[in-house]
């Protein structure tokens, strides 16, 4: 039988593949740029390690609950923020210029992923550095700072996307619990001989078996008319 809900397979997501390049890159600019018993360093990699972890463990959590995936998913937008604050205080406090969104240079940055939207999630991390290489291998500090910003506020635009996407998911089609109860509910219903059930008190058609989604008998079963919504008959079971 198939599992009830889907589960993995983060390395395909987008935003896992851009929290990977911004890991990589944060230890790289902390392992070269930070003093090297500074708390920063430890500060920076774990919430850009944070970011990408948290994905993953929320891909993984999502088999058994929806509440669990968005909770961490949520978590990684925050570590991700909280690097980003991280990035711009070091600018501020050598005096450096954070540069706009319309800025030449963070504009180059932006435009490599969508010049490789068709087989982006089919390049290896080590090819998807090589296409950012040039900002964020660059001798100076600065130019790798604000690279990394503008990657981080990608990432964090598609983690937004992501995450309103788990909301409606749950919102239209309930957590893990309810959609095992509507499994085994189906499973019930196709293992009962319906024939025995009693007609419908009102229109007399043959009743099926329901589980209630609302009110006080929420994920409790009970015999609904098979005219529904025509006919509102229900019976306990």
């Amino acid at each position: 039988m198939s599992r009830v809900r889907k589960s993995g397979g983060y390395r395909e997501l987008r935003t896992f593949q851009s929290a990977t390049l911004i890991y990589d890159a944060t230890y790289w600019f902390c392992e070269k740029y930070c003093e090297r018993y500074s708390r920063m360093i430890d500060q920076m990699v774990q919430a850009a390690r944070s970011g990408r972890q948290n994905i993953a463990e929320g891909s993984r959590a999502a088999a058994t609950s929806s509440q669990t995936e968005l909770r961490l998913v949520n978590v990684a937008r925050a570590s991700l923020e909280e690097l980003l604050l991280d990035y711009e205080d070091f600018l501020r406090h050598r005096r450096q210029p954070l540069l706009s969104k319309d800025d030449p240079q963070a504009q180059a940055v932006r435009r490599v992923a969508g010049n490789h939207q068709s087989d982006w999630s089919d390049l290896t991390d080590q090819q998807r550095a090589v296409l950012y290489a040039e900002w964020l291998e660059h001798d100076d500090p600065f130019v790798r700072a604000n690279a990394l910003i503008c990657l981080i506020h990608q990432t964090n635009y598609l983690l937004d996307q992501q995450i309103a996407a788990l909301e409606k998911q749950f919102v239209e089609e309930g957590g893990y619990s309810e959609q095992l109860a509507a499994r085994r509910l189906q499973h019930r219903s196709n293992q009962t001989d319906q024939t025995d059930f009693p007609p419908c008190p009102q229109c007399g058609k043959h009743m099926v078996l329901r589980m209630a989604k609302t009110g006080k008998n929420a994920g409790k079963q009970f015999l609904g008319c098979s005219g529904y919504p025509d006919c509102k008959g229900a019976k306990d079971l």
